[in-house]
Order: C-alpha cells, then structure tokens, then sequence
C-alpha cells in the first residue's frame, strides 16, 4: 500500500508541474528494463489520431507492458515524443513521454511504425489535418483520405533494446536541435493516455514477471480498449505489417528460414546435378562402349570380308592372270610330281617292242604354245630313247658275242 502511494505521489508531482517546465524523470532502478516486444498496428480508428508506442513502465510487481495505441492528440500541431529509459548515476530513470511542437530526443530507441530512434516519420501536420504515411501506419485508405506514401530508410541499428546507456544500452546523444527542442514548452500525457497506463498496470498478463517478454496485449485500437478486437497481442518473431526495422526477430526468422530453405534448395539442386552428371557420364560411357563396340564390329566385320576375300580363288580375282600363271607352272608341276614316283623304272621292260622308231614324231607336238600340258609329253621320247638305245646297245653285244 505504501508503494502505491509512493508511486501515485509521484506521479501526481510530475503532473502537477507547469506546462513549460513539463518534469521528464519519473522513478529510476537499478534493473533494465526488458526489450521490446514484436507487435502488429491496429488499424487507425478513425480520422485525427495519432500513434503511440508501446513501452515498458514500472510499478509495485516489477515492470509491465503499455501497449501502443491511437490516441488523439491535445491540440493541433503538436506531435508525440515516447518516454524512455535511459542509465545515470547506476540506475535506470525513466524520461516521461510528452506533447510538443517537435519530436524530441527519445534515447535512439527504435519503437517501430515511424519511430526509427530519432524524429518520427509516421506523418505531418498539413494545414490543421494530420497526413499519415502508408508506408508506416497501418491506415484504412477508404475511410483516411488525406495519406501519402513514402519510403522510410531507417539509418538505426536493428534491434530491440529498450532502454539508452549503461551496459548493453542504446549509445545515442541528442542532437543540437534535439537539446532545443527540451527547453520548448511542452503538454503531458493525456487523460487517456494516463488511464490507459493504469490499466496496463492492474492487468497481471501485462507484467513482465508473468508473460517474460511476451504480454497478453501489445497493442490497441483505442486507449483502454485491452479486449476489443483491434487489441493486438504479442507475436515474436513476426513482422508487422508497416515493415519497420523494429522487427529484428521476424528478420531473423525469415533470415533462418530463407537460409534454410536456401540450403535445403541447394543440397536438392547438388542432388540433380550429380544425378544429371551422373546420368550424362553414364550416358557418354554407354555411348563410348557402343562406340567401341560398333567400331569393333566394323573392324572384325571387315577383318572377316578381307580374309574371305583372300581366301577366294586367284582364278576368281584375277582372270586375266590365270592363263599367265598357268603357263609356266605347269611345267613344275609336271617334274615335282614325276620325279617321287618310283614306277617309271621298270618301264625299261618295253625293250621287246622290236620297232621304235615312230616314236620321235612326238616331238613336233611342243609347237602348240595354248596347250601346256602337251610339254609334258616329250619325257615320253626321253624314255623312249633309253630303251631304242639299250635295244641297239643289247643288239652290239649281241653280236658282239
């Protein structure tokens, strides 16, 4: 109870101070806050309102969550700069949000949907109307007419830390202008603002030391409105709709996923080029086998054809030549076939043939030049002669004796 009214004195104190000299620390610990938690806009209601992002506050169970939500603003021209923690003096203060003319310094805390770090890109002021960019918010453009689109480039590191200084904290400084714009006069919180911060505080899903960095409610529609349909809840890991650089567990998420799915695809496209090559190499080894085969073919084929072709006959390849060769072959032929053959001795017995005398008359027979065999028939007469003469040779001795 104590606590309580600890806190609400407090809080009473910073509101109740003039309007120029707007009290910007509230209470300050010794514990960092937790980061911020990944969220999707709610739709914007309605014409006139403007963004406000979710932050961690801090009351009697530790920290708890205040969503983001759409709020109008007090008065026309002035724009919303966010509370944040920031380290001094070994504890953790934290720097009230408020109203003004500029956006101030806000740690370099990059709360998303136009809040980078430093300045806001969400919108502007055009004569009395807000415009809202589509490439931020989250707007209806059917029933928000005054819109423009223009692409963000966010120059803030990614990521999710809440708070600015200290160990693992944001190192931004303000800028000149900046410092300027903290002595501007400047409005605080609205009413509905500041209920809408109770109201996170009596939730206990809102607490850090219930949900652990995921709070049942990350975003609403309206101030207050925890259980009305645009109430966004906490969604790590996903990216919101506007694409802010916030987003940094869904880019890790999609980062891993695509990394896997890269390798997944490259490990199925190693897979079908080994198999392709596989394929072609089997390919060009059957191709080259019946390369080889069909070349082995040939050849045995024409190996086969030559050796038949030498096999043929001469007569049948050249008969031109035969004749030719015939001729004086025959005569070879004729004593290589005579000369083994033991038979022609006895023939001597044919001395009782008393008249031998015709017998030369073959010799006229070798004038035939087409027929070789007829040279074959003079050895006849050089039989013969043996025999007339052992005849006159046995008809001397006869008579000799």
């Amino acid at each position: 109870m104590s606590s309580n009214i600890r806190s609400l004195s407090l809080a009473l104190a910073m509101f109740a101070v003039p309007t120029a000299a707007f009290a910007q620390i509230g209470i300050s610990i010794t514990i960092a806050p937790p980061e911020l938690p990944v969220y999707e806009q709610p739709v914007i209601p309605g014409d006139g309102y403007l963004w406000t992002p979710g932050y961690w506050a801090y009351g009697d169970d530790g920290y708890f969550w205040v969503p983001g939500t759409w709020v109008q603003p007090p008065s026309v021209g002035v724009l919303w700069t966010p509370g944040y923690w920031g380290w001094s003096n070994g504890n953790y203060a934290f720097n009230q949000g408020y109203w003004g003319p500029h956006i101030g310094f806000y740690g370099g805390v990059n709360y998303g949907y136009g809040y980078g770090g430093d300045g806001y890109s969400g919108g502007r002021w055009n004569n009395g109307s807000f415009a809202y960019n589509r490439a931020v918010n989250n707007v209806n453009i059917s029933s928000i007419h005054n819109t423009y689109n223009e692409t963000v480039v966010n120059n803030t590191a990614v990521n999710r830390v809440s708070f600015n200084g200290g160990s693992g904290g944001i190192s931004a400084r303000p800028t000149a202008a900046q410092e300027t714009f903290a002595h501007e006069n400047h409005v605080a919180p609205t009413s509905a603002q500041t209920q809408h911060e109770q109201t996170a505080r009596a939730n206990p899903a809102q607490r850090d030391s219930v949900n652990h960095g995921h709070p049942a409610v990350t975003a609403t529609a309206r101030p207050g409105d925890f259980k009305a349909s645009g109430a966004a809840e906490a969604k790590a890991g996903t990216e919101n709709k506007a694409g802010e650089a916030n987003k940094a567990a869904a880019e890790n998420k999609a980062g891993a996923e695509n990394k896997a799915a890269a390798e997944n695809k490259a490990a199925t496209e190693n897979k079908a080029t080994a198999e392709n090559k596989a394929a072609q190499e089997n390919k060009a080894t059957a191709e080259n086998k019946a390369g080889v085969e069909n070349k082995a073919a040939a050849e045995n084929k024409a190996t086969a054809e030559n050796k038949v072709q030498a096999r043929k006959p001469a007569a049948a390849q050249h008969p031109a030549r035969t004749a030719q060769a015939h001729a004086p072959a025959a005569p070879a032929r004729t004593v290589q076939r005579s000369a083994p053959k033991p038979e022609a001795a006895p023939r001597p017995q044919a001395q009782a043939r008393p008249q031998p005398a015709p017998r030369p008359q073959a010799q006229a027979r070798p004038q035939a030049p087409a027929r070789p065999q007829a040279q074959e028939r003079p050895q006849a007469q050089a039989r013969a002669q043996p025999a007339a003469q052992q005849h006159e040779g046995g008809g001397q001795e006869h008579e000799h004796h």
